[in-house]
């Protein structure tokens, strides 16, 4: 009898303790910074002679947009629309073998001194191109961007606060900050370690994945090794973002994963999505669809593929799955999903994004 109540009482603490744990890692909210919109820009007026060089030639214009609209101004984009979740999902693109039409006859003329149409933006500062692309019985969006610096590459946390489990959808993030663009970032908040470095700030410098990527103030991508520098040196030679998931797609131009390489608990084909560097201040987003009848998701090593294709030459891999979301102009772009059956974003830490 008493064996009988050893193994009631053991077995009932072990539930205990693997619920808590699972509520810790998962569910309870956590926040150790209840303000985290700090922006350390002192790093950029250190080079500020080279950015006015950089401004005259890192930010070509689109195909399709007439750059005599552009008028300079440091107002936020405000009158970006905005729209709700029930509007997002009702949103489509054109049929996803066409590649998504960037020619309109009347741009949008925006407070910023920009213009935006459905799939371009462009102002003195920041250039962006939307493109759809179909691989791999996959629908795939790329965002092709040029800055004039690096400062306008910015990120945000759900509700501007740094903690654990704090979460919130890309779109409602983005348009708190008045973000022309947004993606997802790598989910820092359902991770205890990992270098958090953002906007010039250290929320966390304690290592983790071994290939972190390193947004650098002169436009720089650069994958670093965690654990042969701390994150507060880093700020200090001039990182302004720092993310910890990966691994590193693509390094030196060439593909740095293999066919057999994936995230933790990932399944072989998933929704993605990814950054990359061209050449400083020229980037590229990638966002894939995943799970679905439409969309079947990418490999890794099939995301790297892609992402050379584009002439990346150092690329990243950032949180995907049901995380994995794009938005422009207040409009989700991709198809996001959990489970396949249900288009929807997913809460998430943070974003990354561009704006003012």
């Amino acid at each position: 009898m008493k064996g009988h109540k050893w193994a009631f009482f053991y077995t009932l603490g072990l539930l205990v303790v693997t619920v808590y744990i699972a509520l810790d890692t998962f569910v309870i909210s956590r926040s150790y910074r209840a303000n985290a919109s700090q922006m350390n820009t002192a790093m950029f007026s250190s080079s500020a002679s080279s950015s006015s060089k950089a401004e005259e030639s890192a930010v070509s214009e689109p195909t399709s947009v007439p750059a005599s609209s552009s008028k300079k101004s440091s107002k936020k984009p405000s009158s970006i629309s905005q729209k709700s979740s029930a509007e997002i999902q009702a949103e489509s693109l054109p049929e996803p073998e066409e590649p998504v039409s960037s020619t309109i006859s009347e741009p949008e003329v925006i407070e910023s001194g920009g213009f935006l149409d459905e799939n371009n933006y462009k102002d003195d500062n920041i250039s962006i191109s939307l493109s759809q692309h179909r691989i791999k019985d996959t629908d795939i969006y790329v965002a092709d961007i040029r800055l004039s610096s690096a400062q306008y590459l910015k990120t945000a946390f759900a509700f501007d606060a740094y903690g654990k489990n704090i979460t919130a959808a890309t779109s409602d993030i983005a348009a708190v900050h008045n973000a022309i663009f947004a993606v997802n970032g790598d989910y820092y908040g359902i991770r205890e370690a990992g270098f958090v470095i953002r906007n010039g700030i250290v929320y966390r410098d304690t290592p983790l994945e071994k290939d972190v990527l390193c947004v650098n103030s002169d436009g720089d991508f650069e994958v670093i090794d965690p654990y042969s520098i701390s994150a507060d040196d880093l700020v200090s030679r001039g990182v302004w973002q720092a993310f910890s998931f990966g691994p590193a797609l693509v390094e030196d131009g060439a593909i740095a994963v293999s066919t057999t390489d994936e995230v933790g608990r990932a399944k072989a084909s998933n929704p993605r999505t990814a950054i990359g560097m061209i050449e400083p201040l020229h980037y590229v987003c990638v966002v894939s669809d995943g799970r679905t009848e439409e969309s079947k998701g990418l490999s890794l090593y099939e995301l790297a593929d892609f992402m050379t294709s584009l002439g990346v030459k150092t690329g990243y891999n950032l949180d995907g799955g049901g995380s994995a979301s794009m938005v422009f102009n207040g409009r989700v772009i991709n198809k996001p999903t959990s489970d396949g059956t249900r288009i929807a974003e997913r809460s998430v830490s943070d974003i990354v994004y561009l704006g003012y």
